[in-house]
């Protein structure tokens, strides 16, 4: 590339790279939270719905992380802690709907469970491929991996509880999985916001 050093030209590449990879888990994520939303709705499970919400997260995850791409430390720390905050945000909002569920109790249609986790797993399988060589380039694709990597647990998770759900002909299995996702939600995204305001420190 004329006009440009040889470091300029790796970080463009790499910059380059990172976009096409991120605007390829965005469509997919984006698509697949509509796809178990409906889903989730539909079949009255609460771990369905934490799947979807983790979805929604992503999405917005990786549309963030698109705009800063090519931005500074600064500006991909305060991104990332940003996600942090939502992956903590969808923990708490699936908590609420656990809580309900203790109240208004209700069993959830494992075979609509167990088949769209089965295609969201599928889904998040690639984006987990797709973001593995960039999980160590900065704070933003760290953050970004950390998200993707919990989808494959949740997914696993709530095809499990379909299972659970069918044996013991009972809500239970799908609340004591959905508490289990929230803890998982809220662990991820503390992880995220320490090491986001551990960048945005050494940053200043």
């Amino acid at each position: 590339m004329a006009g440009c050093c040889d470091d300029d030209c790796s970080v463009d590449v790499l910059q380059e790279k990172q976009r096409g990879t991120l605007k390829t888990v965005l469509f997919i994520n984006a698509t697949m939270f509509l796809v178990i939303v409906a889903a989730g709705l539909y079949s009255r499970s609460s771990s369905l719905l934490a799947d979807s919400m983790d979805n929604f997260g992503d999405a917005l995850t990786y549309a963030l992380s698109l705009l800063v791409v090519s931005k500074g430390v600064s500006a991909k720390a305060r991104v990332a802690l940003f996600k942090g905050l939502l992956i903590t945000l969808g923990g708490c909002i699936i908590m609420g709907q656990v809580i309900y569920k203790l109240f208004e109790p209700t069993t959830p249609i494992f075979e609509v469970m167990g088949a769209f986790s089965l295609l969201s797993l599928v889904a998040n399988s690639v984006c987990l491929y797709l973001l593995w060589r960039h999980r160590n380039e900065d704070v933003n694709m760290s953050s970004v991996w950390e998200c993707s990597r919990n989808d494959i647990a949740v997914n696993i998770s709530v095809f499990l509880t379909a299972g659970a759900v069918w044996l013991t002909d009972s809500g239970w299995p799908d609340i004591i999985i959905a508490t289990c996702l929230v803890i998982l939600l809220l662990r991820s995204g503390y992880n995220v916001i320490m090491s986001a305001t551990k960048e945005l420190k050494a940053a200043r």
